[in-house]
């Protein structure tokens, strides 16, 4: 039956066969297959609210791994890769890949087998990870009822449950409608898997076990797990043998946490919801943000070291779209690198894309030119390097649980040591002040803003107070952090006339530089 999907001239690559502790200290870069690169360069129109295909492809991706890279990400997450539904819908093409057809077959838009076998093995020559997104739950149709011959393998009606739409009351007080009930509409209908029928269930665990294995995958995002039975997914999860993280759309972190049982980590939508509105106006709520992370981390099964933590993604609106303040902006792509965790940022947000809802939010990339010289571009190269050298400089920073020093609505002081992150709402035209108080600095310590890179020396209590600029936000680490062979911070051995390894100061010279000669350097020397 997976003869298609497994077929392949090329041999196999090992992967790396990631565990959730191994995810813990990557940082991802999600992208939208079709909309991120062509195979061969081209730049053609792609107007969102058409909802085509314009032409991304797994050549693309890897032709532009430099780019990815340059930022600092070390794990790239893909759209989904099976066949999906074919022609125009009443909502466009299948572009994303979230309408399954076959699970037997590529989506041939894409490319080939091997072609993602060479993404694999081009990721991983460079020690990175690959994440691809599976869709369990549904089968997507372009009829009501559905065309159940078409589906490939489950094509009887038996196979899916009862045709009926999940309700938006259902989701506070129906889990099995939830669970059971149809998600689309009569125009597109996903038709739901009947994920109880024992057969279909052995079917879906080798499938999934024969998908990482034959590609090399390291990790999988799974979409819509709340759709389907809690008890299907250890076993699903087990038979993948790699790192599993689930999307579960909800705000209620008591209802997200029963799904930290059973698969390795969740999206971390409880906290996207009041990060979001946090930082949306300078009217916000920050301390919302804080009080939610201490639920979370007191109630999922791993803390917030289960979660995947984001601002952006292909299913909500762009910051960008609801907010012109860059501070703003700013601040709020800061939270996910100091966040317990794993860092994921979504294609486009480096480049200040401002798409609103999907299919606005899905925009290509390649019309951006792909620049590195853009404020953005560089705030997320310093935000990877400041998680990178907080991690070489405490071998204990990923178990380390962010506490928040204070929270109030305007204003946040996050620790993670040796981190401490000063996070302000006030906007770009505020000069904002953070009092910082019992954060492990020693007395009369040089502390260093590795997003500005500016100096500040503690008082003879270990304390500082803290003046911004412009409403920004500012990632204090100690001198001796920033000698652990980081990559943060240009100069500041000259600065500080502290001793650092030859390495620390090639990597910290170049990669604030932006450009794409700097970021080769730097690569080729992480890689020697």
């Amino acid at each position: 039956m997976l003869k298609l999907l497994l077929a392949s001239s090329l041999l196999a690559v090992p992967a790396f066969a990631a565990t959730a502790a191994e995810w813990q200290n990557r940082t991802i870069y999600q992208l939208v297959t079709d909309r991120f690169a062509t195979p061969d360069g081209s730049s053609p129109s792609c107007d969102t609210s058409n909802r085509q295909y314009c032409g991304g492809t797994w050549k693309g991706v890897v032709n532009k791994l430099d780019y990815i890279q340059s930022m600092g990400f070390d794990a790239v997450w893909i759209s989904p890769v099976v066949k999906n539904v074919e022609g125009q819908t009443a909502y466009g093409e299948a572009f994303h890949g979230y309408w399954t057809e076959d699970i037997t077959q590529l989506n041939e838009h894409f490319g080939t087998a091997d072609d993602l076998k060479a993404l694999s093995t081009a990721l991983h020559k460079r020690g990175m990870y690959l994440m691809v997104d599976i869709v369990v739950n549904h089968m997507a149709a372009t009829s009501d009822p559905p065309n159940f011959g078409s589906f490939t393998p489950w094509n009887v009606q038996t196979d899916f449950h009862s045709e009926c739409y999940i309700q938006a009351s259902d989701y506070f007080n129906n889990q099995t409608a939830v669970e059971q009930c149809w998600l689309g509409d009569t125009k597109v209908p996903l038709a739901d898997i009947n994920t109880e029928d024992p057969n279909i269930v052995s079917t879906w665990n080798s499938w999934v076990g024969d998908l990482v294995q034959n590609y090399s995958i390291d990790g999988l995002r799974i979409d819509t797990v709340k759709h389907v039975r809690k008890d299907f997914w250890p076993n699903f999860a087990k038979a993948a043998g790699v790192f599993t993280i689930g999307e579960v759309e909800d705000n209620r972190t008591t209802y997200v946490s029963d799904y930290t049982q059973v698969i390795d980590a969740v999206l971390d939508y409880p906290d996207w919801y009041p990060l979001t509105a946090g930082f949306v106006s300078t009217s916000g709520n920050l301390s919302a943000l804080a009080a939610t992370v201490q639920a979370s981390q007191s109630s999922y099964k791993n803390g917030a070291f289960g979660t995947g933590s984001f601002l952006e993604n292909h299913d909500q609106p762009r910051l960008g779209s609801e907010t012109t303040d860059q501070s703003l902006i700013m601040n709020a792509m800061t939270w996910p690198f100091v966040a317990d965790g794993v860092p994921i940022l979504y294609y486009g947000q480096e480049q200040g894309y401002t798409g609103g809802a999907d299919p606005a939010n899905r925009e290509a990339l390649w019309l951006s030119g792909y620049t590195t010289d853009k404020p953005l571009f560089q705030h997320v190269q310093a935000l990877t390097a400041a998680r990178q050298t907080a991690m070489k400089a405490n071998k204990d920073f990923l178990s380390t649980k962010v506490q928040f020093l204070n929270a109030s609505e305007s204003s946040l002081v996050i620790s993670k040591s040796p981190i401490v992150a000063l996070l302000s709402n006030k906007g770009s035209s505020s000069t904002p002040t953070w009092t910082v108080s019992n954060a492990g600095f020693s007395g009369n310590e040089e502390v260093w803003d590795v997003l500005t890179c500016t100096k500040y020396t503690t008082d003879s209590s270990g304390d500082l107070t803290v003046t911004g600029s412009s409403g920004k936000p500012q990632m204090l680490l100690p001198t001796s952090a920033l000698s652990a062979a980081g990559r943060a911070c240009p100069n500041f051995i000259a600065q500080s006339g502290t001793q650092a390894s030859s390495a620390a100061g090639f990597t910290n010279l170049l990669f604030p530089v932006g450009t794409a000669v700097a970021a080769a350097l730097v690569v080729a020397r992480l890689f020697l």
